[in-house]
């Protein structure tokens, strides 16, 4: 039995509107898509009332990706 690989990507440190590759097999993760087909949402983990990180599934390779650094866009 194959050990899921588990990467974590920080958004604050990647630039774009989110969008990153999946650090293993470099399929394209994008917060638009909503079909997932490309990954699934495993859990979402919140501190307080802030989003502290969410857990996806590559559908490509099978990796578990840790996505961190979400910040809340302030208004005036």
């Amino acid at each position: 039995m194959r050990e899921t690989e588990l990467y974590t990507v920080n958004l604050t440190k990647i630039k774009g509107k989110g969008d990153f590759k999946c650090p293993k097999c470099k399929v394209k993760i994008s917060p638009d898509d909503q079909t997932e087909n490309v990954y699934t949402i495993l859990e979402t983990i919140m501190k307080g009332e802030s989003l502290e990180k969410i857990m996806l599934q590559c559908n490509k390779c099978g990796s578990h990706i840790n996505v961190t650094g979400f910040q809340l866009e302030k208004t005036n």
